[in-house]
């Protein structure tokens, strides 16, 4: 209990479900093992439809497995890195501890269900990106007594570099350099950008900005602002601002009222039950089986918004047979290039029900 007699101290077990994070020491690992062959069919059925069949995947999301060499895994120093030659940077280019690995998969993967993958699936799928990334023979066990035989043969491992002004408390930052102010470059070449395909895939970024603290976002909705970055700066928060409903401005719809309370609202004025007992199960459907985390009711996020869902299926037949085995296969293609992961758990009742409730919701708030 605190000084102001608020809240009440953590149990044991609650403290444990947090406490699930790895050291690079290992400590806090899991005991468990997985085959490089069962990572592959864990990979294929769970991961591949974002990150690609064999980890390459740049559509949307940064490869995880390339750009390293034998000579990398003997110095661990992925040469490539130091290279302008070099496209892009993978993750095992760029990660030094194989623990780092391990705990993001187990804490945030897949990201429709994070942590619902087990000890032994999480070292099977990163047996099976070792072996992509030829750390590990494709006969390979990983397992937490031989996790640090992996360590040592990590590409990068090596490649960390520790800033004492930065992190030594009583370290002397570098800040008295004399800048030379001469083979100034005349032009700064962006070596990478954001592709205009990609801009909207995460909806209007200013809409989706705290009300508190520096107001940042542009209206990604639109083409790139093509004005000086002074210009472009002013333009942004401004518009970041009026769409937040700050200054004085008419707040933007996407951050009055929650996606679901929006609905309740538009269903109410049709006459039709939104908020029925069948719509309240299917919104906790929804969010239970993580659809929420890439959808909305009324605005794009990563997938598409399921008024514009309802939008597009109205008036045909089977549409929810359409619709469920897009769901249960996921897949890309018909919303974009962004991959809905898929969904083969999902029970035919639920299933059902939440697209019952996406078509009967949308068609009421036309």
């Amino acid at each position: 209990m605190n000084a102001f007699s608020l809240g009440r101290e953590a149990t044991p077990a609650e403290l444990q479900a947090w406490n699930i994070d790895v050291r690079p020491d290992f400590k806090g690992l899991p005991p468990g093992s997985g085959t490089v062959e069962r990572g592959n069919t864990i990979w294929d059925s769970t991961c591949a439809s974002c990150h690609g069949t064999f980890g390459e995947s740049n559509e949307v999301f940064t490869p995880i497995v390339g750009g390293t060499t034998d000579e990398d895994i003997k110095t661990g120093h992925v040469a490539s890195l130091l290279s302008p030659a070099q496209p892009v940077r993978t993750t095992f280019m760029k990660v030094d501890t194989i623990s780092t690995m391990w705990d993001f998969i187990y804490r945030a993967m897949p990201w429709n269900k994070p942590k619902s993958l087990k000890p032994d699936d999480v070292y099977a799928v990163l047996a099976y990106l070792l072996n992509l990334a030829e750390i590990v023979p494709e006969d390979y066990t990983l397992s937490d007594k031989n996790i640090a035989e992996v360590q040592a043969r990590m590409p990068n491992r090596n490649g960390m570099v520790f800033w004492k002004g930065m992190w030594d408390v009583n370290g002397k930052p570098d800040t008295h350099n004399t800048a030379c102010m001469k083979d100034c470059m005349p032009d700064v070449k962006v070596a990478s950008s954001l592709p205009a395909y990609a801009r909207n895939s995460n909806g209007d970024l200013a809409t989706q900005m705290r009300i508190v603290g520096p107001v940042r976002g542009a209206d990604t909705l639109k083409p790139a602002p093509t004005g000086t970055p002074a210009q472009n700066a002013a333009v942004a928060q401004l518009y970041a601002r009026s769409a937040l409903g700050l200054d004085g401005a008419k707040p933007a719809a996407a951050s009055g009222q929650g996606s679901t309370g929006q609905a309740a609202a538009s269903g109410q004025a049709s006459g039709t039950s939104v908020a029925s007992a069948d719509g309240q199960k299917a919104q906790e459907l929804l969010k239970t089986n993580g659809c929420t985390a890439c959808h909305a009711v009324d605005k794009k996020v990563l997938g598409p918004s399921f008024i514009d869902i309802s939008k597009k299926y109205k008036g045909q037949g089977y549409a929810i047979e359409k619709l469920a085995k897009k769901v249960r296969d996921g897949g890309s293609g018909v919303w974009g290039s962004i991959p809905m992961p898929p969904h083969p758990d999902l029970g035919e009742a639920d299933l059902k029900t939440m697209l019952e409730w996406i078509l009967a919701g949308a068609h009421a708030a036309q």
